[in-house]
């Protein structure tokens, strides 16, 4: 990312703002896009920073001021940001101005970017298909080299999912290594930001801005982090990495199993051991991912009401302003998982639904603590097929929310994990992710790092 000599920021920037105008009417990444002439004021501002002027997109639900935060809803389709996040300050403080804000599922809600109000953001490796979601446009903008490199946030795989449908990079920290101050919150307990680049090195350099402890978080559990690039050239030949066997059943496209294959391949090429585990619990995790992550949304989607900062239906009494706001103001998935997590969340029913979800969340999670015992980092495919045609699955919500299959579980557990491109099917790229246990963010990117530039 920083080869770019000081006196190269110029052409830095005109190679980005050309290759955006070639592209973007196709893609569809952005939302918004930086004024070019300010942003080079403050790339030579800030020359003499680490980050040395290289811009950043970032998902249109982190708060970004100077720009609109519309979490890709007409609902907020004219709040302007009124203060930066808190990983905003850190990467301007480390030298990066913000290059524009990237098109996301609405509130953060889907696994194809066709949730936006806005627009459909299409995946640049083929423009018929989709580039995953949420953080769809922030994995686009890499791969189409719109962008030098993104954030995205990860509720349910939102990094993780479209970096491989896109062929690029996506890190989903440890829960409470991000601060969160400044992200709209979908599900609080799942909620994570993280970077998506072109490469493993970028991803590393991008979490040294980012992981730090936070006093404006609640969540925030870490003081004083590592330099992430230091050590990630190390190999792994003392690593043992596991296979859980339940990521490799019916629901993998046989297409991608053959390239697992491979992946075990390069992996003992390395010196690395691998080993098949199991994951007894992973088939709960759709089920109960989406009762905990819609439980969570339908109390932090209640701020939305049209009384404060978003757009307000004309009525002409209270409890109309607030039904009719948003009924008008939530597109379709939005509204769903509101009434499911509702219903989860209502007497009577709190504890045969919610509670019984947290209790399978433990058992998750014990499945992997147990498996840590034994291994350094798991492998598994990222999505159980590779980036599907628009329109295929937006009518069937269900089929939709399994292309999560493989990513929830690391949420629900709060771990690490790290998609890196591993192959193409057709064509079209598909993802590996390498899990890690808790905070161990170095040896995942060691390993990202060792596979893709053997692979």
């Amino acid at each position: 990312m920083l080869e770019e000599e000081p006196e190269r920021i110029e052409e830095l920037y005109d190679d980005l703002f050309v290759r955006i105008n070639e592209v973007e009417d196709d893609v569809q990444a952005y939302l918004e896009l930086g004024d070019k002439e300010d942003l080079l004021d403050q790339a030579r501002d800030y020359l003499d920073r680490p980050l040395k002027g290289v811009p950043g997109t970032i998902k249109d639900n982190i708060q970004t001021l100077g720009y609109r935060t519309t979490c890709g809803s007409s609902f907020l389709a004219d709040y302007d940001s009124v203060y930066d996040a808190t990983v905003i300050k850190s990467l301007k403080e480390g030298g990066s101005p913000v290059l524009g804000k990237a098109n996301m599922d609405e509130f953060a809600m889907g696994s194809s970017t066709e949730n936006s109000f806005f627009q459909t953001t299409r995946n640049p490796n083929d423009l018929s298909r989709v580039p995953g979601g949420s953080s769809g446009g922030s994995a686009a903008a890499i791969a189409a080299d719109e962008a030098i490199y993104a954030l995205g946030s990860d509720t349910g795989g939102s990094v993780r999912h479209p970096a491989a449908f896109c062929g690029v990079v996506g890190l989903k920290p440890t829960y409470g290594l991000v601060s969160r101050y400044g992200l709209t919150a979908f599900a609080s307990s799942l909620d994570q930001i993280g970077p998506i680049t072109k490469d493993v090195y970028d991803a590393a350099l991008v979490l040294n801005y980012l992981a730090d402890y936070d006093e404006m978080d609640s969540t925030s559990a870490v003081k004083g982090t590592p330099d992430y690039t230091q050590g990630i050239k190390e190999g792994i030949s003392d690593f043992t990495i596991g296979f859980p066997e339940e990521y490799f059943g019916e629901e993998l496209d046989s297409s991608i199993q053959d390239r697992a294959d491979e992946w075990k391949e390069n992996f003992e090429g390395l010196g690395a051991e691998v080993k098949d585990i199991s994951l007894p619990h992973s088939e709960y995790a759709i089920a109960t991912y989406y009762l905990i992550a819609s439980s969570e949304a339908s109390a932090n989607l209640a701020r939305f009401d049209g009384v404060r900062y978003t757009s307000r239906a004309e009525t002409e009494t209270i409890d109309e302003l607030f039904s009719k706001s948003r009924d008008e103001g939530f597109g379709p998935e939005v509204k769903r998982r509101i009434l499911l997590g509702t219903y989860a969340l209502s007497a009577g029913y709190y504890d045969e639904y919610y509670g019984k979800a947290q209790k399978a969340r433990r058992l998750i999670k014990e499945d992997f603590d147990r498996a840590f015992e034994e291994i350094d980092l798991i492998a598994a495919p990222t999505s159980p097929t590779p980036a599907f045609k628009i329109g295929d699955k937006i009518d069937d919500p269900l089929d939709m929310y399994l292309s999560d299959v493989f990513n929830v579980p690391v949420n629900m557990a709060g771990l690490p994990a790290m998609s890196v491109p591993a192959g193409e099917v057709n064509d079209l790229p598909v993802g590996m992710q390498i899990i890690g246990d808790s905070l161990t963010e170095e040896e995942i990117l060691r390993a990202g790092y060792a596979f893709e530039q053997a692979f």
